[in-house]
């Protein structure tokens, strides 16, 4: 017999659902984490402690895949080289939009991998302040294990990625009076 299910609310926009007889697994939830009006950094803080609840890195990565694949993906009209990381091994997007003071990101990629490793970094700093998103570093990659089976050449992809994003919010940052 099926042994009772637990249900626990994740930062990451998932549930995790405890079955002792298949492991974990990691549900959709209806509440939106973006809008909780916490910090990047206590943001960053809840994803990793929820991605660390899956002790598995490989586990931990597929799920980021996961996350990705049900994802729409972007538009043809916005794949284009002005979004366009340069520096990634596969093709890989980036979208910002300025919204109401915060910044708003999207993303795609040819690769299932880089595009989840993405969403995630999108997912992060998205609903932020453009100060927040220039200052805070994605240390939920390394904290998680997500970046150490990576190559270089996706390091680098990754690092560019973060460059970009980076790159959106300081052009966003007002002036000071």
């Amino acid at each position: 017999p099926c042994k009772p299910r637990h249900s626990h609310q994740l930062a990451t926009g998932f549930t995790r659902r405890r079955d002792t007889a298949r492991g974990g697994r990691l549900a959709r939830r209806r509440r939106d984490p973006q809008r909780d009006g916490v910090t990047l950094a206590e943001k960053q803080t809840r994803l990793t402690e929820d991605f660390a609840l899956i002790e598995d890195p490989q586990e931990r990565l597929a799920v980021v895949v996961d996350r990705a694949r049900r994802r729409p993906p972007l538009p043809a009209a916005e794949r284009t080289d002005q979004h366009r990381v340069r520096g990634c091994v596969s093709q890989a997007w980036v979208v910002g939009e300025f919204r109401d003071g915060r910044c708003h990101f999207r993303s795609d990629a040819d690769s299932p991998l880089v595009r989840g490793l993405i969403t995630l970094l999108c997912d992060l700093y998205s609903d932020a302040s453009p100060a927040e998103v220039a200052a805070v570093e994605p240390a939920l990659l390394d904290d998680l294990g997500l970046t150490a089976s990576l190559s270089p050449t996706r390091l680098n992809g990754l690092r560019s990625v973060r460059a970009a994003i980076r790159d959106f919010a300081l052009r966003h940052i007002a002036p000071a009076a």
